[in-house]
C-alpha cells in the first residue's frame, strides 16, 4: 500500500489553531510574573503572557521557547507543561487551543527586552495583576494553584 498524497484526507471535525503560552514566575517571597504589552490586535495595548502560534511540525516546548525569546529576548530551557486551555471564545480570532508552560526563574539574572509582538515587557506581582488579554487571568490562577500545591 503506497503513501497517501498530501491533501488526500478530509476531516469531518473542526480543527483548532494551536498556540503556546509561557508563564515565567520569579523565585521570591512575593512572586512576579513576566508579561508583555501586546502591540497588535486582538487586545492591542493590553498585558498578556508571552506566546503565540505553533509552527507546522514544531514541538510544543520548542514553540514556547521560541515565542518567549522572540517576545522577551529570554532563553529559558526549563519549561514544564502546565495544562491546555481551550474553552470556546478564549480568542476572538477563532477556536484556539493553547498549551501552557510554566518556569520558575531568578528575575535578577534575567534582562527581558520587548520584541516581535511585544510593545513592552515587565514583571508584575502575581497577586496584583493588571487587566489581561484572552483568558490569561484564568491561566495565571491555574499557575498560582500549581505553585501553592508545591509549597505545601
Amino acid at each position: 500500500m503506497g503513501a497517501a498524497k498530501p491533501g488526500a484526507f478530509r476531516y469531518d471535525y473542526a480543527r483548532p489553531a494551536l498556540t503556546v503560552d509561557a508563564v515565567l514566575v520569579s523565585r521570591e517571597d512575593c512572586p512576579h510574573v513576566l508579561l508583555i504589552r501586546r502591540k497588535s490586535d486582538p487586545f492591542a495595548g493590553t498585558w498578556a503572557l508571552p506566546g503565540g502560534f505553533v509552527d507546522e511540525g514544531e514541538k510544543l516546548a520548542t514553540a514556547a521557547r521560541r515565542e518567549l525569546e522572540e517576545e522577551t529576548g529570554l532563553k529559558v530551557e526549563d519549561l514544564e507543561q502546565l495544562y491546555a486551555a481551550g474553552d470556546p471564545g478564549r480568542d476572538p480570532r477563532g477556536w484556539t487551543i493553547s498549551v501552557v508552560f510554566l518556569a520558575r526563574v531568578d528575575k535578577k539574572k534575567l534582562k527581558p527586552k520587548a520584541g516581535d509582538d511585544a510593545a513592552e515587557v515587565g514583571w508584575h506581582p502575581l497577586d496584583e495583576l493588571p487587566a489581561l488579554a484572552f483568558d490569561h487571568a484564568a491561566i495565571l490562577a491555574r499557575a498560582r494553584a500549581r505553585l501553592t500545591d508545591r509549597a505545601e
